[in-house]
């Protein structure tokens, strides 16, 4: 005899039954979905763009990134150590010359320079003296040699004394030979005496050309740091806007160390960088396009870092329109260097269905409202054509919209109509 089922355990059969149903609809309707994606032949006009080819000139171009800067941007150190008192004048304020932009305090520096003056007129006092002592001293050799010779006569009157008296018996031999060594000895010593005295004259001119030379060099020493303290009157030469200013007061600052920062804002250059692997193509001279914003501006590689830093090789871009109203310090902008070009070529705006491949497949849109693939050969492109050497015509449409999802139709339908 039949037993009646539990009701927990129809519940559980009519759940498992439910849920079953259930998986069976979600696979049957995935899988017609996926299908009907597979063996989708058509695709609406508001998905698609389009291009015309045409022939024009194509340039070739590396992508890179720039920055904005001044063409002109001076760089205002410290001449001096010293310790910054008062900041006059803030970032973005328009600079005329001969105004001021920081108050430093030179005491320091003014201590040391009284210094060196005090220390220069000791050495001109002690070159003064020096000359004293060598004229003394050059006067008193001139005396001892006009003494000598004076002893000289002497010593030679009485040779021929002795002489004369030997000759009449009153003096021997021994005598006269006495007195010619005498006067012997004395010519000598004059000759000596001579030479010292050359001596004297050309050591006291050296003496005197080593010192006054010294004291020229902290002459020379004293005007450089009196100039320094002339040029820490932190003052504008020229005009431009202050982009940056050490606004620490009270911080001691070193000589050479950057105070401020001047930019003449009315006319700007691109510092540029790109990947090292361009680095055999990027290369001054080269041409180069800079986009800003929606403005294309024309410039110049002016200059080309020589080292490499982290993989990435830096240039300088002298601009055609420097002073473009678009243009402001510190912008991020797009810069393409144009490494090839070609005068009159088949060209296509550059899209999505241009994978970077010399050889590919896209799609011709006939006058039929169908787009065929077609199998082409692309040569030089930028941001805004590609060349095509084969495989389209001038005149032809191409979609430039990406279908690689039809990539493995010939054709697809392009639907027209409008919900």
């Amino acid at each position: 005899m039949d037993r009646e089922l539990a009701p927990e355990i129809v519940r559980q059969s009519r759940t498992r039954n439910y849920t079953i149903a259930a998986v069976v609809v979600i696979v049957a309707v995935v899988a017609i979905y996926f299908f009907r994606n597979v063996l989708k032949t058509s695709i609406e006009a508001s998905r698609i763009r389009t291009a015309t080819a045409e022939v024009g000139p194509v340039e070739n171009s590396l992508n890179a990134t720039g920055e904005v800067i001044p063409a002109y941007e001076q760089i205002i150190t410290s001449p001096i150590r010293a310790s910054i008192r008062r900041v006059l004048m803030t970032p973005g304020t328009q600079i005329k010359p001969g105004q001021a932009i920081l108050d430093l305090d030179k005491s320091m520096t003014i201590i040391d320079f009284e210094k060196m003056q005090d220390q220069l007129a000791l050495k001109r006092n002690s070159i003064e003296q020096l000359r004293m002592k060598l004229n003394k001293n050059l006067f008193d050799a001139e005396a001892d040699d006009q003494i000598k010779s004076l002893n000289i006569n002497r010593l030679k009157a009485e040779l021929e004394d002795t002489r004369r008296l030997q000759k009449v018996g009153g003096r021997t031999q021994e005598d006269v030979t006495r007195a010619e060594n005498n006067l012997r000895i004395a010519e000598l010593e004059k000759k000596k005496l001579e030479n010292d005295l050359s001596y004297n004259r050309q050591s006291m001119g050296a003496s005197l050309k080593e010192t006054t030379l010294q004291a020229q060099i902290e002459e020379k020493n004293l005007k450089e740091l009196n100039r320094k303290l002339n040029q820490a009157n932190i003052i504008a030469d020229r005009p431009g806007v202050l982009t940056w200013v050490n606004e620490n007061i009270g911080s001691a600052v070193n000589e050479g160390e950057i105070l401020a920062k001047l930019a003449d804002l009315g006319s700007f250059r691109i510092e540029g960088s790109c990947s090292d692997i361009y680095a055999d193509q990027v290369k001054a001279g080269l041409p180069v396009i800079v986009k800003v914003n929606e403005t294309n501006l024309r410039g110049l590689i002016t200059q080309v870092k020589p080292a490499v830093k982290n993989g990435v090789v830096q240039f300088v871009v002298q601009l055609n329109d420097n002073h473009h109203a678009s243009l402001r310090p510190n912008m991020k902008v797009e810069v393409f260097v144009v490494t090839s070009q070609t005068a009159r070529a088949v060209r296509v705006a550059n899209g999505p269905a241009f994978k970077g491949k010399k050889s590919q497949f896209v799609y011709i849109l006939n006058d039929k409202g169908m787009a065929q693939r077609r199998e082409i050969e692309v040569g030089l492109s930028n941001f805004d054509f590609v060349e095509v050497k084969s495989g389209i015509q001038p005149g032809e449409k191409v979609i430039i919209t990406d279908l690689s999802e039809f990539e493995h139709l010939q054709e697809i339908t392009i639907d027209n109509k409008t919900n």
